[in-house]
């Protein structure tokens, strides 16, 4: 009982201290949030619940480590708009001794060639900007149905003569009741801080911090797992504003009904067989934002994917809609002692 009162200590005082941080476009370090792999751009880009074996899974909460993912590796590339791309790796490894799980992952972002000018416009020459952090994973678990996990991240962005580096935490509890399939996590995420500015002697910017929870549930008498994803619990009003666009054109996102649901992500996973599975989600928040006036909405918000299952290699395939463009992320699930996954 005291163990379990001071794991709950622990959690309401990672979050009362960080709910100071700032949220969306004044943030430093945004593209922590990009999804990882496949998997998870397909459910949405936020699911910290759902069921299975992908060692991706678990880069964007360490409490989805668990023994089965050892020596698993998962590899993922997604290519943007205008030449930028964005690559993962993430591995793990089970110590029987101490019955840990640990874990490591990598994540890089290439904004591509952008030429380089003064004030006054003169060409200067060109710079790759890009953005990469490097993250350590532990997790364990915890009486017979929950697991604990950490990560610990290292955070460095470079912008031609302007570089800064940080650091951050996560933190996450997740509850498995594998005789009901359901699964259910609470997360603390990018606990931390800025510890070189930009510019030199600039004032330090802080970190998208947030608090996420999700429920999975698999059904009984179907192949097929649903998932409920909230996010930034911390505060109530997470979009985005522009006074200038809005006194021009009109502020349509201002009801209460769409702030609350602003926090919600909707997915489900259908297995087809032993071997393929598709995956859909729908981000009411990224809907809200993509949306503009005079333009057809589309599927903005929709993201599918598909993912072939061999015993020794999964192949995932992701796609989302962001008003006439389309992103497309690959991902593949390997063992590298060569075991099936």
């Amino acid at each position: 009982m005291q163990k379990r009162i001071l794991l709950l200590i622990i959690f309401i005082y990672a979050a009362t201290r960080c709910t100071s941080q700032t949220l969306g476009g004044n943030a430093v370090f945004n593209f922590l949030t990009q999804p990882n792999t496949a998997q998870l751009s397909a459910l949405g880009g936020v699911n910290i619940s759902s069921f299975g074996n992908d060692v991706g899974m678990a880069f964007h909460n360490p409490a989805l480590l668990h023994r089965q993912m050892n020596r698993q590796v998962n590899t993922s590339f997604n290519a943007f708009v205008a030449g930028i791309s964005h690559f993962t790796a993430t591995t793990a490894f089970y110590l029987p001794g101490p019955d840990l799980n640990l874990g490591a992952g990598v994540q890089y972002l290439n904004y591509g060639s952008l030429v380089q000018t003064d004030a006054s416009g003169n060409i200067l020459g060109s710079i790759r900007p890009n953005d990469y952090m490097v993250q350590v994973m532990v997790s364990k678990k915890y009486m017979e149905r929950f697991r604990i996990g950490a990560t610990a991240k290292l955070i460095r962005s470079a912008y031609g003569n302007y570089r800064s580096t940080g650091i951050a935490a996560d933190i996450g509890l997740t509850y498995t009741d594998t005789a009901a399939m359901l699964q259910a996590t609470v997360l603390v995420k990018n606990m931390g801080t800025q510890l070189k500015a930009y510019a030199s002697g600039g004032e330090k910017e802080e970190l998208p911090f947030d608090i996420q929870a999700g429920i999975s549930k698999k059904l009984a008498n179907a192949p097929v797992q649903f998932s409920l994803t909230v996010h930034n619990l911390h505060r109530l009003n997470i979009q985005y504003k522009d006074t200038a666009f809005n006194a021009a054109e009109g502020d349509i996102r201002s009801n209460g009904l769409q702030k609350v649901f602003a926090h919600v992500v909707l997915s489900s996973q259908i297995y087809l067989s032993e071997f393929a599975e598709l995956s859909l989600g729908y981000n009411f928040l990224r809907r809200q934002d993509l949306n503009v006036f005079g333009a057809s909405s589309g599927l903005n918000g929709f993201t599918c994917g598909a993912g072939v299952l061999l015993r020794k290699l999964h192949i995932r395939y992701a796609t989302g809609f962001y008003q006439q463009h389309m992103f497309h992320q690959f991902s593949l699930n390997f063992n590298f002692s060569g075991t099936p996954l």
